[in-house]
């Protein structure tokens, strides 16, 4: 398998964003759902003197956010302490700081052989190689990352277990425990980012929590509420933890207390809650239309997810079907853009179920 090179630096184009242009590309997250900004802030300002969130503190966080974070990592299957919590400037930030302060230029990481473009374009600018692995309709394949681990030099290994971007594909326990096995054996470092599993009900303890010793998780706010305060929450174990941490100080210093004190605020009074029950209701209509508008045509997704994952014909390309659209005024993303290394793109695109603030705009696309 060959690793992924000359990938942009750019992750999106901002020509998305052209008037009259309908958002079928990017995955926003429901916006209009999202607590009010100003309410927010008088509540907290009626709590507690908040002058002193405006210092500077401990790059890994204050006390108090990382116990707050700790109870969000909890929800996602992951029962861990405020001393395994890191507080980070969102999940993009998160991967910058563990990919910068625990890999080299040149290291080698396995990932799904489709994935998350902002990974892919964050590698390239740190100069590491991803490495694809072999997927099925259950997700990455263990027997693969083993043969593929026996062959290169693989270093680590990254994931989204829950509604993977971009297949929607959620690793089953037994998948996950496998593909724990192959870590172990290996001796990879995972990084793990759940940025889509808050979309889906149920619980399904993450890959990390198989391999406590080497597992990194990333458990992102902003698909949930609040995606401007920039705030997540990263499990790390002891014998990583002082690389990603300085890396967090070489970057920002630290994520502003100020944000991580409102969403903390929001996730202890159980706002967030209300927040992501409002956009899983409003995620099963968009698919519940998208199921009757496409239903001559198989597509990938689960009712309450924010994209699905479309099927082409075989006579289309992603890319062909990406550019066709955008000249029809649309914007979407074909599979050439979520595609690592040498993977042979699939006749398939992302559709993005949530980019159109309106449900209207959504059905016009």
């Amino acid at each position: 398998m060959a690793s992924d090179a000359g990938t942009s630096t750019s992750m999106v184009s901002h020509e998305s964003y052209a008037p009259g242009m309908i958002e079928l590309g990017l995955v926003n997250p429901l916006y209009h759902f999202d607590p009010d900004l100003a309410a927010g802030l008088k509540k907290l300002c009626r709590r507690r003197d908040i002058s002193s969130l405006m210092h500077y503190s401990d790059p890994g966080g204050l006390p108090e956010h990382l116990a707050v974070g700790a109870q969000w990592v909890r929800r996602f299957g992951f029962d861990v302490s405020s001393k395994d919590i890191l507080v980070c400037s969102g999940a993009q930030h998160a991967l910058t700081c563990v990919l910068s302060g625990l890999f080299r230029s040149g290291d080698r990481i396995a990932t799904d052989n489709l994935t998350y473009p902002g990974m892919k374009t964050l590698a390239s600018m740190l100069g590491l190689r991803l490495v694809p692995v072999e997927m099925d309709e259950s997700g990455m394949l263990a027997k693969s990352l083993d043969l593929i681990c026996r062959r290169e030099n693989i270093k680590g290994l990254y994931l989204m277990p829950g509604v993977q971007n971009p297949t929607t594909v959620t690793l089953l326990e037994s998948r996950r425990q496998a593909l724990a096995k192959v870590v172990r054996k290996h001796g990879l470092i995972v990084i793990e980012d759940d940025a889509y599993d808050l979309t889906r009900p149920g619980i399904i303890p993450p890959v990390s929590t198989l391999v406590p010793d080497s597992g990194i998780y990333i458990a992102g706010i902003s698909k949930a509420l609040a995606a401007g305060l920039r705030v997540s929450f990263v499990v790390v174990p002891k014998t990583l933890r002082m690389p990603v941490r300085d890396a967090i100080l070489n970057t920002t210093w630290m994520t502003p207390p100020l944000n991580v004190e409102l969403v903390s605020m929001w996730i202890k009074d159980g706002v967030v809650d209300k927040v992501i029950n409002q956009k899983r209701q409003e995620a099963t209509k968009r698919f519940e239309l998208a199921g009757n508008i496409l239903h001559n045509y198989n597509f990938a997704g689960i009712k309450t997810g924010f994209f699905i994952w479309l099927a082409l014909p075989n006579s289309w390309s992603g890319i062909v079907f990406e550019q066709r659209m955008r000249e029809l005024g649309v914007n979407v993303f074909g599979a050439e853009k979520f595609t690592v290394g040498d993977a042979s793109a699939p006749a398939a695109a992302r559709i993005s179920l949530t980019g159109t603030k309106s449900i209207d705009k959504l059905i016009e696309g």
